[in-house]
């Protein structure tokens, strides 16, 4: 019987195969009281499992030489290693087993429960879902603790038509299946960050997360249309559906084939007008990816994620090294380096901080404030990698003139300290801020008078528009791109930045989302940051747009407030 799923697309393509079933990972644990001098055995028991994922994860880091996302896993296995040996989880797991005198299992169950609570307090979306990291080291503890097979292949290999079907995936349960060649996954749980999703996109195949029941509903060797554009899994097509689909799939292919030859073609709309398309980045591997897709730049490096994972922060000679390679690989093309925009409750005081709305509390450019020590140790990092290229520094969540006055004070002090030092840097480098929260695009005169470029954070700035929260299920629904009030504000900074020559970028989901394009494009932006991926099938739009016809259609969105009429008129923008 045929019959449709629904999900969240986060890695496009079309994908036609056979389903199979990954087993279920989710482990039932039993609580018992072991009696008083059982108590050492168990928590010896515990020691040697833990020592037997470490075997298994070293053995699977060893597999990793080279090859497609290679980066990738290693980045993940020495994640799963690391929460391996964080003490939060081993050492309190067999405290935990003498103060109860309970079995190992139920003891280390009982830590991953503490430490997803900590984890759900993390406002920042990427960071909250690692805790699927640790759900996954503590499964691998748990099935060698009640002897269960840690792993099993599929039953039969295909020559790349299978689909893998899982309740949720590993990094080692990706890599352990990479020999296989699937050609799509698809997950019940997961999201746009999940490892699913990051390992889907860097091996560009199709995926689909968040199906909830696929897994269950999903029967072995099933024929599967996977659509990663739209997030819908079609089971058990019919033969008209199955051909309509093989024609896209061969369409979809041609069109990536094409797309590969305007990699170093300029990005200008068919009136001559040129447009900058910069990639987002979180690492210093990512260039790689950023000059294979042909971009003139790194709009947005993310460079909280230097400080993520580890028990200690980046010094600054390990933070110049990062930056300064970047710019290096980049070659003279701007280098934007966002401050950290690290969340209140995390990295500093271990988690212990716990805010009652943390997406409205200590983050971002409110924590570098707060600790300016550490927020000197980066600027100087920033600073001195500098002389090494086009590098900008960027700052996230400003709300006030007192928070710009002081950043750079702050930026100046740094400088002074390196002049002092006899330490060379780039003495123009520029410092621009995201524009993210409405306060900041409502009062954007001063924000101009006082930094060199902007760039829109609109993620943010619609769940601060729109008072939602974007992590949130229940009302995630109501996360609205095209709402009226987003609209201007995005169109209201972009102009504002234009009359008054300030460069201005959009580096959030919109800018990489061609449905968008044509329409920032009317609003009169002319630089966009987006994940590499994104690149060439953003620049085709660009390459098909003709200014004089867009700008019409998006002035009558601006002056409409009719939801109905916003969308029909955005169709016919992009026709």
């Amino acid at each position: 019987m045929s019959f449709v799923l629904h999900g969240v697309g986060v890695s496009e393509g079309i994908a036609i195969g056979h389903a199979h079933l990954a087993s279920h990972a989710a482990l039932e644990v039993a609580h018992h009281v072991v009696p008083e001098d059982q108590v050492t055995n168990e928590i010896s028991r515990l020691d040697t499992a833990f020592t037997t994922v470490r075997k298994e994860l070293q053995a699977l880091h060893d597999t990793v030489v080279s090859g497609p996302a290679a980066a990738e896993y290693e980045a993940f296995l020495d994640l799963h290693r690391m929460i391996l040996d964080d003490p939060t989880l081993s050492t309190a797991a067999k405290a935990y087993i003498a103060q109860n005198q309970c079995n190992a299992e139920w003891a280390i169950t009982q830590q991953m429960g503490v430490l997803m609570a900590q984890f759900e307090e993390i406002e920042d979306p990427y960071l909250r879902e690692r805790k699927t990291d640790v759900i996954q080291v503590v499964e691998r503890v748990l099935k060698v603790l009640l002897g269960h097979p840690g792993y099993i292949p599929p039953s039969q290999k295909r020559d790349g038509d299978s689909v893998l079907v899982a309740h949720d995936l590993s990094p080692a349960d990706v890599l352990q299946y990479k020999q296989y060649s699937f050609t799509a996954f698809l997950t019940d749980l997961g999201g746009l960050t999940s490892h699913t999703a990051i390992v889907a996109r860097s091996l560009n195949i199709p995926s689909v997360v968040a199906l909830h029941h696929a897994r269950r509903l999903i029967r072995e060797n099933d024929i599967l249309i996977v659509d990663g554009n739209q997030g819908v899994v079609i089971v058990d097509p019919d033969e008209h559906v199955l051909a309509e689909y093989r024609l896209r799939q061969s369409e979809l292919e041609l069109e990536k084939q094409k797309l590969k030859r305007l990699r170093t073609t300029v990005a200008a709309t068919l009136d001559g007008t040129v447009v900058e398309l910069y990639a987002n980045i979180e690492l210093p591997q990512d260039v790689d990816q950023v000059k294979e897709n042909g971009a003139t730049g790194v709009g947005l490096f993310r460079s909280e994620f230097l400080f993520l994972n580890r028990d200690s922060l980046p010094d600054e000679e390990e933070q110049f090294e990062a930056y300064r390679t970047v710019a290096r690989k980049m070659r003279g093309m701007p280098v934007t380096v966002r401050t950290f925009d690290l969340g209140a409750d995390k990295n500093l005081d271990h988690a212990k901080r716990v805010a009652a709305n943390p997406a409205l509390g200590l983050r971002a450019i409110r924590l570098s404030l707060a600790e300016p020590q550490m927020f000197n140790i980066q600027l100087r990092a920033i600073l001195r990698a500098s002389r090494y290229g086009q590098i900008r520094i960027l700052v996230p969540m400003l709300s006030n003139v007192a928070e710009i006055t002081q950043t750079l004070h702050l930026i100046q002090s740094a400088k002074q300290s390196l002049r002092n030092e006899k330490i060379p840097f780039d003495e123009k480098v520029q410092v621009g801020g995201m524009i993210e929260i409405p306060a900041a695009a409502l009062s954007l005169d001063i924000f101009m008078r006082k930094l060199d470029f902007l760039s829109i954070g609109t993620n943010d700035l619609i769940q601060y528009t729109l008072a939602i929260d974007r992590a949130d299920d229940t009302v995630a629904h109501l996360y609205d791109s095209l709402h009226p009030a987003v609209l201007r504000l995005v169109a209201h900074v972009i102009r504002s930045a234009n009359r008054a020559s300030i460069p201005v970028s959009v580096c959030g989901e919109i800018a990489g989302d061609v449905v968008f394009t044509r329409l920032l494009l009317g609003f009169g932006l002319r630089v966009f940051s987006m994940h590499p991926v994104q690149l060439l099938t953003v620049k085709r739009e660009v390459l098909r747009a003709n200014l004089p016809d867009l700008i019409p259609i998006t002035q009558k969105i601006l002056k409409t407030a009719d939801p109905e009429k916003i969308h029909a008129l955005l169709a016919k923008l992009n026709a």
